[in-house]
């Protein structure tokens, strides 16, 4: 199977998105991961304020192409 990354998007030959979903989850995944590794002070705003300002962007990027 064929893939090819147009305009930031990952399309495969059978025009399934998936290719494209794996590899955001992925990396919101490795940076959920390091900020657990990371953050010694983890009180919850912190925490949310981050997840909002770097892991949220990456999921809702692969969510417009796998839910248009």
């Amino acid at each position: 199977m064929s893939e090819q990354k147009d305009l930031g998007v990952l399309i495969a030959d059978n025009l399934k998105p998936s290719a494209h979903c794996v590899t955001f989850y992925k990396q919101a995944s490795r940076v959920l991961a390091m900020m657990q590794r990371t953050i010694i002070y983890k009180k919850k705003a912190i925490l949310l304020r981050l997840y909002k300002t770097v892991v949220r962007p990456l999921v809702e990027q692969f969510t417009a192409a796998w839910s248009p």
